[in-house]
């Protein structure tokens, strides 16, 4: 009905944010390179058997829920099709479920790294540019943390593609005025505790036309996604698609991102996550908690998630990073 204080706004000036369902826990089985699956059957079968009993762990770290409250704990495994593609998914995932089968583990949700890279950078893959790049979008929500002291001298990340946690070691004297010592200075890391344990993490290399992510920033934006807290223009990103059962197809790209396996699991975005990763990906890890601590996260987002989980009576960490949680078993 029109009138005289009748207010005409575009429907796309208030893009509606996508709410998304949520487990307790998003429990990550194993994120294993092609390397890894080349080494055969006896490899994904000690994997899964390294992994079994800290999933009961896990499972058990939850912590107690309000009376009447089950656990939501959804599994997922990351597959690494983005640095090399050696097999393919129809050779591939068959014999990755029966080994984890075999240890009495279901993998309920299945990712390819390609998708956090998005579509139209897949090394190898077939451009999709109307699809969402997800590397793409969280590069821009970096917000860099600038160290006490600093003078703005140092390039953006968006240029250079290092995100640190601290102060670098000056690499020259600028002037007398910005060095008056005149001597060698160590980087520094912010908010230290007594001693600075620095990183200076790369989140790409190459021309900015033909980016190749690093793993740890495709491994934050995996952590993104399984919070529930990426979004492109409100819509929810790498939502699972239903695998209705038919052979794996002989190509990565006719496969989606994320697929749900498991018809009765619980959601894949989850309040935490938990993974349980062999051992060399712990300063890999370390690098993710030092981007998602930099990343700046849609209030939409986070305001859901506040409001799920409080009226659930579950608690939730403001932090963004403090989310996340890790296991790193012994000859895994």
């Amino acid at each position: 009905m029109k009138g005289p204080g009748t207010v005409f706004r575009e429907s796309s000036a208030d893009p509606r944010t996508e709410s998304v369902p949520f487990s307790h826990l998003s429990l990550e089985l194993g994120h294993l390179y092609m390397e890894d699956f080349a080494e055969g059957a006896a490899r994904l079968r000690r994997h899964f058997a390294g992994v079994r009993p800290w999933v009961e762990a896990a499972r058990a770290g939850l912590g107690p829920l309000p009376p009447g409250r089950r656990p939501r704990i959804s599994t997922c495994f990351l597959i690494d099709d983005y640095f090399s593609r050696l097999s393919t998914p129809a050779e591939l995932i068959p014999p990755l479920l029966a080994a984890a089968a075999e240890a009495g583990l279901t993998i309920d949700y299945l990712a390819r790294e390609s998708g956090c890279a998005g579509p139209a950078l897949a090394p190898g893959g077939s451009a999709h540019r109307d699809r969402a790049e997800p590397a793409e979008s969280v590069l821009h929500r970096l917000v860099e943390s600038p160290p006490p002291g600093s003078n703005g001298f140092r390039p953006p990340v968006g240029r250079t593609g290092w995100l640190t946690n601290g102060r670098r070691a000056p690499s020259q004297r600028t002037s007398a005025a910005l060095d008056s010592t005149g001597v060698w200075q160590p980087p520094s890391e912010t908010e230290a505790r007594g001693h600075s344990v620095f990183l200076d993490v790369e989140l790409w290399n190459g021309p900015e036309d033909a980016r190749t992510w690093s793993c740890a920033f495709l491994a934050s934006v995996w952590q993104l996604v399984r919070l529930g807290l990426l979004r492109d223009n409100g819509a929810a990103v790498l939502t699972p698609t239903r695998w209705q059962g038919e052979e794996f197809p002989a190509e990565w790209d006719a496969l989606p991102p994320v697929l749900q396996l498991n018809p009765s699991a619980t959601p894949f975005t989850a309040y935490a996550t938990c993974s349980v990763l062999p051992a060399r990906f712990l300063p890999v890890e370390h690098a993710v908690r030092v981007i998602l601590d930099q990343v700046h996260v849609e209030a939409e987002a986070l305001e859901q998630v506040a409001a799920r989980s409080a009226a659930e009576g579950c608690t939730v960490p403001a932090g963004v990073v403090d989310r996340t949680s890790y296991v790193f078993p012994p000859g895994l």
